[in-house]
């Protein structure tokens, strides 16, 4: 699944069509910040990993997704149009948009 779909998902609480216009249980949202969180650093300390990988740290894994916006800073209907530029997994650029 893609990391943007997941983080809209956890922040809007509706489908990729928009739907429910109130989103599934809204009470449930969480911030962009909590998702990107809970997508990277969470996941990795759920996995007994974040010594490995999660964050962004001397010694860790850098698998990294850039994207071509800051999501921090863009209204969370954006989310769904943001697009990747770069694929960064164990420090060497796999993917690249041309």
């Amino acid at each position: 699944m893609h990391p943007k779909y997941l983080i809209y998902a956890a922040v809007a609480r509706k489908t990729l069509k928009g739907t429910p216009e109130e989103g599934w249980f809204p009470e449930q949202c969480i911030s962009v910040e909590e998702a990107i969180k809970a997508y990277t650093i969470n996941n990795a300390f759920a996995a007994f990993e974040d010594d490995l990988r999660g964050s962004l740290e001397e010694g860790k894994l850098a698998d990294i997704t850039v994207f071509d916006r800051n999501m921090l800073e863009i209204p969370k209907e954006e989310i769904l149009k943001v697009e990747v530029e770069y694929t960064i997994i164990d420090g060497k650029i796999v993917f690249e948009k041309r």
